[in-house]
């Protein structure tokens, strides 16, 4: 049987078309080159701040103020799902 065992054949396939750098088929996200927290250096508070950095060095603060303007009226949407009452926070004393 040893006789006619065959080495794979290699197949270097490069497309006809294809005039960019690197190779084609390597699989990369849109946005990758902007993010400086896809590096896997750290643990997780390291990379928890890189994220926050990132936010507050955002060249377009109005994204990030809709996005905590979004997150409260989804908390106070929750809040009054569950029944939760918010005169905890406004008693008079």
């Amino acid at each position: 049987m040893g006789f006619f065992k065959q080495k794979n054949k290699r197949y270097n396939y490069k497309p006809r078309f294809y005039k960019g750098e690197g190779s084609p088929f390597k699989m990369k996200g849109k946005f990758d080159a902007d993010r400086s927290t896809l590096e896997a250096v750290g643990g997780i508070k390291k990379r928890f701040n890189k994220v926050v950095d990132e936010s507050k060095n955002a060249p377009d603060s109005a994204v990030n103020k809709r996005v905590y303007i979004i997150v409260a009226i989804l908390v106070l949407i929750f809040l009054f799902i569950i029944d939760f009452d918010l005169t905890l926070f406004f008693s008079n004393i």
